[in-house]
């Protein structure tokens, strides 16, 4: 089965009312919002009033087309998994609708492109870090549908490592559609990471959605993902909801004195930056993603 022709039927099956966009940015928001709220309790309220709000504009036909389309979206996953590894299906859907169009001329990375790509990089230094440090960081500052991420996935199974285990990225876009194209994604591929929406020139961030990974497996302790140094408060609300004696230890330095909360070192290192332009600085690697 072609599932991503599949998911396109569905999609222009629903946009008898709608512009076929308006349905293709709903049902990504409306599963984006699905995977975060049960795992992130930071914006839970927030995100499950903007659900409603987004279900509730659609008549009930409508409504049930959608979690049809997100039980396809994970087989299709599931399916490139157990064929030619990680791969963007998202993308290939945004172009099938000829979407690119509509967002002026905004094109994604051929899979291909980008896996030969992220083959380029060097395996040694992979290992390397992982040996010193136990995983390998990411940073994707315009993330698009996360094709790049995908490949880099792909790249360390053949070289014999788990990225749901051995990687962690922090992958930014200023488009919203980008940040669930790419959130669902990495969530549904099993990548810790946080996906931000922001603007990675002026480090600004609008919004954070944090994989299940990222969170279940305790990232947000051994990883600070980010694009500025600022301390983030959604970060520590997290730590504090999923450790009663870290909370309590904060409180008491509260009560304490004016106790301002710890400043964080500049941010780490990056072992892989994947953007638009080559960048390399320090022990930084770059892809060039065409």
């Amino acid at each position: 089965m072609d599932y991503s022709k599949e998911i396109t039927k569905l999609i222009k099956q629903a946009a008898y009312s709608r512009a076929e966009y308006q349905i293709f940015n709903d049902w990504l928001e409306l599963a984006a919002i699905s995977i975060s709220n049960s795992v992130d309790p930071t914006h839970r309220q927030k995100r499950e009033q903007r659900y409603l709000d987004i279900i509730g504009s659609y008549e009930k036909k409508v409504q049930d087309l959608f979690p049809q389309m997100f039980g396809l979206l994970v087989e299709a996953l599931q399916n490139r998994i157990e064929t030619n590894g990680t791969e963007d299906v998202l993308g290939v859907i945004f172009h099938e609708l000829e979407l690119h169009n509509k967002y002026k001329g905004q094109f994604f990375t051929p899979q291909h492109i980008s896996d030969c790509m992220a083959l380029l990089t060097s395996e040694n230094e992979w290992q390397e870090k992982i040996k010193n440090q136990g995983f390998i960081s990411v940073l994707e500052p315009a993330c698009g549908s996360g094709v790049m991420v995908t490949s880099m996935c792909k790249a360390m199974k053949n070289a014999g490592l788990n990225h749901c285990t051995q990687l962690v990225v922090t992958a930014v876009d200023i488009d919203l559609k980008c940040v669930h194209m790419t959130y669902l994604q990495l969530a549904l591929y099993g990548v810790p990471a946080v996906v931000i929406h922001g603007n990675s020139l002026t480090c600004e961030e609008y919004s954070r959605w944090y994989t299940p990974v990222y969170l279940l497996n305790g990232w947000i302790w051994r990883r600070q993902c980010g694009i500025s140094n600022k301390f983030c408060i959604e970060d520590e609300i997290i730590k504090r909801a999923g450790e009663p004696m870290y909370a309590a230890l904060r409180e008491v330095e509260s009560l304490i004195g004016d106790i301002k909360p710890p400043e964080p070192a500049q941010p780490p290192t990056i072992d892989v930056i994947v953007e638009d332009t080559p960048i390399i600085k320090g022990e930084q690697i770059s892809l060039l993603d065409f």
